[in-house]
C-alpha cells in the first residue's frame, strides 16, 4: 500500500508491517501484535492513521512483500520497502508496533531530515522510531538486510539526535503487558 502526495520534498514513512510478531504470540496464545485491537482499532490500524494524520507520504511493507526471502528480518523489509519508493526524498523508517506516535512527531522528523543525513526522536533519554535518512542513504539501506535493520546505516553517519516530546517514539506493543500500557497512555491522552 503507498500513499503519495505531491510534494516531494518530503520524505516517505516506510511502515515495517512484515515481522512475525513471535514475543507477543508466545505471551498472548499466538495473537499477531498488529492485529490486536487497541480501543477500537488494531495496532496497525492506529499506527496508519498517524501516518496520515502526519500527510506524509508512506508505504506498507507486509509479510507478503519480503515471503520471497528466506530468513527475511527488519533489514530486508527496510530494503524492500526503500527499493519500492527509491525516488522518495529521504524516508522515515517506522515499526508498525508503534501505535501511540504522534503525527506531529512524524512531520518534526520529516522536517529536520532536510538538513540532516540521519536523525533520530529522542525521548526522556531514549532513542526511539522512526528513524530518518536523507536521500544520500538510499543506496545502502537497499543493501541491508537480516534482523539488525538499518544500524550499520545510522552507525556510517553523525546522526542527529531530535528531542520530542512523544512516549509514543518509545513505546512498541512487543509483549502483552506494552499493549496493556499503550491502552492506558492512550486513555489518558482523550
Amino acid at each position: 500500500m503507498s500513499f503519495l502526495k505531491t510534494d516531494n520534498s518530503l520524505p516517505t514513512v516506510v511502515v515495517l508491517a512484515a515481522g512475525r510478531s513471535e514475543r507477543f504470540k508466545a505471551a498472548s496464545g499466538g495473537q499477531h501484535k498488529l492485529d490486536t485491537i487497541l480501543q477500537g482499532l488494531s495496532v496497525l490500524e492506529r499506527t496508519l492513521a498517524s501516518v496520515q494524520a502526519s500527510g506524509l507520504p508512506f508505504h506498507v511493507v507486509r509479510a507478503l512483500d519480503i515471503a520471497h526471502i528466506e530468513n527475511a528480518g527488519m533489514g530486508d523489509s527496510i530494503a524492500t520497502g526503500v527499493a519500492a519508493t527509491q525516488s522518495a526524498n529521504g524516508w522515515l523508517i517506522l515499526p508498525a508496533d508503534l501505535p501511540l506516535v504522534l503525527p506531529k512527531t512524524l512531520f518534526a522528523l520529516a522536517l529536520e531530515l532536510a538538513s540532516h543525513e540521519v536523525v533520530v526522536p529522542v525521548y526522556e533519554n531514549q532513542r526511539g522510531h522512526p528513524v530518518g535518512f536523507s536521500a544520500m542513504c538510499g543506496e545502502a539501506l537497499r543493501k541491508v538486510s537480516g534482523d539488525q535493520g538499518a544500524a550499520r546505516v545510522v552507525a556510517q553517519h553523525k546522526a542527529h539526535l531530535v528531542p520530542v516530546e512523544d512516549m509514543g517514539c518509545v513505546l512498541d506493543v512487543d509483549t502483552p503487558n506494552q499493549l496493556a500500557l499503550a491502552d492506558r497512555v492512550l486513555l489518558e491522552r482523550e
